[in-house]
């Protein structure tokens, strides 16, 4: 299941509320990363703390339209750091090993699929709220 489809999933036109699984937990997580106002300082930020760990070519392709470069869950933990990986963690109710394992397909594809432009937005990707919406506009359409 790819994010698009789990992001579908989480907004489903259900009248009951889901109950969030790990992967949903997890998206939001990433999704809170990529924000705007997140802590890490939005993308901007988050491409920073790629260049600083040696991987911002590896970020930098995600951007662009070209293929995007594969990255290990080593390299995750490596960018993200501890303190930001057992937060990711804790949020998501995975191990820190499952999380670096599943940011390393997560991160890649959301990143992409939020600049398909091919660059960083002048003003960022926004709030979390106009990320969810960017993410669900064509499921509730």
């Amino acid at each position: 299941m790819g994010i698009l489809d789990s992001a579908a999933d989480m907004f489903s036109g259900n009248n009951q509320a889901p109950i969030p699984d790990n992967r949903t937990r997890l998206i939001q997580a990433t999704l809170s990363l990529l924000a705007n106002n997140g802590q890490n300082g939005g993308l901007h930020g988050l491409l920073e703390r790629f260049q600083e760990a040696g991987l911002g070519n590896v970020f930098s392709s995600w951007i662009g339209t070209g293929e995007n470069v594969p990255i290990t869950p080593q390299q995750v933990q490596e960018a993200l750091g501890e303190g930001h990986l057992q937060q990711i963690s804790e949020e998501s109710g995975l191990s820190e090993d499952e999380t670096a394992r599943q940011l390393s397909g997560l991160l890649p594809e959301m990143v992409d699929t939020l600049t398909p432009a091919g660059h960083i937005p002048r003003g960022g990707l926004g709030t979390m709220s106009e990320l969810l919406e960017h993410f669900i506009g064509g499921f509730l359409k």
